[in-house]
């Protein structure tokens, strides 16, 4: 009888194994990560929510000419900075690098089926190709809270107080950001005052004035001048935009009247995206270790008129997951718990750990989330990572626990003890 082969031995000869790093400017959320971040999207949707929002979403997947759509600047955008490529269908498709557009196509699609306004949010994942830094990542996440069907003046009043609420419920105070706004129309008609009509001119105006903080006023008045053609309407557009008169701006006005008042009037102000039509505004950290934009948004009056609809006005904000994140580490707003359970079970043993495990399910029948060290770590060191993992009570199950099934529930902030059963701890933890 002829024997088999014996099966090849694999020997792995070569050290270089896989590397343990994530795709350049993404993020490997582990659970202190995800914890904070879910956090993060709690205070974002409940806010939202308490101002009438309904939440909705979209696939990560769009059409390139949804993005295209607006000329050569978008379909540069396209081009060079997003994730777009040819799917096995020979259709050029790309991961969405903004929201606006995919909710605009949605609300055009059932504009004659939506009762107008519509308040709508999302925190979608968005991708972008550019250099990974500080506040910009290739993926992130983000709150979009859009407005649709309203050109008065209060909608724009309402979703900046929107975002400004967002900084309350952290537990930010006005001090800890200002709130900048401008108005496009309002721009275009002060060129217009000056004789500079030329809409394609207003527009190399507008991206100038995007870059004043950034160069020097020599250098903003010769770029100017260069724009213009001449130094004539240098003086008047410079003065224009350095000593606004805030006194009859209707949204910062009806941010005041509602108790707002970290606003300011900054003529300067462009935003990025040529499709906002009207209000623009910024939320900027005012702590100079984190002084940059932090949300952004304007009105959009004529994105619905890319789909055939006739116009919807609409006016919405972005406010993405990083940005946010570095707001409350600057100003010490993160709380400290949120990875944490409310009640750690500690067993003094092993052999107690099944029984610490079904006080535990006992507990959480009264709402606390509730964890059990399991550890073979001894009762001080276990006590000692309860602390410092920010748990607010610990009990400690050991062998009288069991026989009595009488346990002692010991808050770590106050020192404060209850003994009870299970369903009388149950009953203060309610």
């Amino acid at each position: 009888m002829q024997l088999p082969p014996p099966s090849p031995t694999i020997i792995l000869m070569n050290k270089d194994f896989l590397s343990t790093d994530s795709y350049k400017g993404v993020r490997d959320f582990y659970p202190e990560d995800m914890a904070i971040q879910r956090y993060m999207f709690d205070v974002w949707g409940q806010t939202a929510e308490s101002f009438g929002y309904e939440r909705y979403d979209a696939s990560i997947l769009e059409p390139a000419t949804l993005y295209k759509a607006k000329g050569a600047e978008n379909v540069e955008m396209v081009n060079e900075q997003t994730y777009t490529f040819t799917d096995r269908g020979n259709r050029e498709v790309t991961l969405r690098p903004e929201m606006t557009p995919s909710v605009a196509r949605m609300i055009a699609k059932r504009s004659r089926e939506l009762a107008f306004p519509v308040r709508w949010y999302s925190i979608p994942s968005l991708y972008r190709y550019e250099r990974a830094q500080r506040g910009r990542l290739r993926e992130h996440w983000q709150l979009n809270c859009d407005l649709f069907g309203s050109d008065d003046y209060t909608a724009d009043v309402e979703l900046i107080a929107l975002g400004y609420q967002i900084f309350m419920n952290f537990g930010a105070d006005e001090s800890m950001f200002e709130i900048l706004i401008n108005d496009r129309q309002e721009m275009t008609a002060l060129y217009e005052s000056l004789g500079v009509t030329n809409e394609e001119t207003q527009t190399k105006i507008t991206r100038l004035n995007d870059h004043f903080d950034k160069i020097t006023e020599e250098d903003y008045r010769k770029q100017l001048a260069g724009i213009l053609g001449s130094t004539e309407k240098v003086v008047p557009i410079l003065k224009a935009i350095t000593n606004p008169s805030e006194s009859d701006n209707k949204v910062k006005n009806g941010l005041a009247a509602l108790g707002i008042t970290n606003v300011r009037l900054d003529r300067t102000l462009a935003r990025g995206f040529d499709y906002y039509t009207g209000t623009i505004f910024e939320f900027k950290d005012t702590d100079e270790a984190n002084n940059r934009s932090l949300l952004g948004g304007g009105r959009y009056d004529n994105l619905a008129g890319l789909f055939g609809e006739e116009k919807i006005a609409g006016i919405g904000f972005g406010f993405g997951d990083v940005t946010m994140r570095h707001f409350l580490e600057t100003h010490d707003l993160m709380t400290a718990g949120i990875t944490a359970p409310d009640v750690m079970v500690i067993p003094t043993e092993s052999e107690y750990n099944l029984h610490a495990h079904t006080l535990a399910q006992d507990l959480r029948k009264a709402g606390a989330s509730v964890g059990v060290d399991i550890s073979t770590k001894k009762v001080g060191k276990k006590l000692d990572a309860a602390t410092k993992n920010y748990v607010t009570h610990v009990v400690v199950v050991g062998e009288d626990e069991v026989k009595t099934k009488t346990y002692e529930l010991k808050n770590l902030a106050t020192n404060e003890k209850t003994t009870g059963s299970a369903a009388e701890l149950a009953a203060v933890l309610e």
